[in-house]
């Protein structure tokens, strides 16, 4: 069975509707810590890191210019995945909010599935950098360009973003987004605070 017809694994909870991503990015962004990335071959991880790329204002947005053929998912629907290929050996995931914008996921606690996850990572990866940080995030739950544009809401190509009941954290406060030249000074990235798993320091001001 390929991936494109199999449904995401069912998970305590609720999978996220379409309307809370219908907002901008900056708003989901915060509000996207604690939910659940889940896939159809049981692989799921908590989302412990994001950062927000807010389109036509921000010039390190895929979309700052405009609509391409890279970035056409990024300009439909909202809840759907954009994935992109960056530094010419690493995928990315994000999730699409309004028009142009996106959550870009940048690190997730394994939950289940640990086991397949550890099989996709390079070997002897401790169980802590299986996910932390986007490329390996991607490769652990096995998402490449295949997944580019899938719908994160009916959960019909193979994963889905679950709300388990378990709320974004009060404390989680904005800090520069890291690996770009420019919008270097917008706090638009956020972490579960003195979560091991996110990528760099833990401590929840440092950049």
């Amino acid at each position: 069975m390929s991936s494109g017809s199999r449904r995401a694994k069912a998970w305590p909870g609720v999978v996220v509707s379409r309307s809370f991503f219908e907002r901008p990015a900056t708003t989901v962004a915060p509000q996207l810590l604690n939910k659940i990335l889940a896939s159809a071959d049981g692989r799921a991880g908590r989302i412990v890191e994001v950062e927000a790329y807010a389109g036509a204002v921000d010039p390190a947005a895929h979309t700052f210019r405009g609509k391409t053929p890279r970035n056409a998912t990024m300009f439909g629907p909202a809840g759907h995945m954009y994935v992109y290929f960056t530094y010419g050996m690493h995928w990315c995931c994000n999730c699409v909010c309004t028009t142009g914008e996106g959550v870009l996921i940048r690190a997730l606690e394994p939950l289940h599935g640990v086991e397949r996850m550890r099989e996709a990572r390079s070997k002897g990866t401790s169980d802590r950098d299986l996910c932390r940080g986007p490329a390996r995030l991607t490769q652990a739950m096995g998402i490449t360009g295949e997944q580019n544009g899938i719908d994160l809401i009916v959960a019909r190509d193979g994963f889905a973003i679950v709300d388990d009941g378990m709320a974004p954290p009060e404390t989680a406060a904005g800090v520069p987004r890291v690996g770009i030249r420019v919008g270097v000074d917008f706090p638009w990235r956020w972490r579960v605070p003195n979560n091991r798993y996110v990528s760099g320091p833990m401590a929840a001001a440092a950049p």
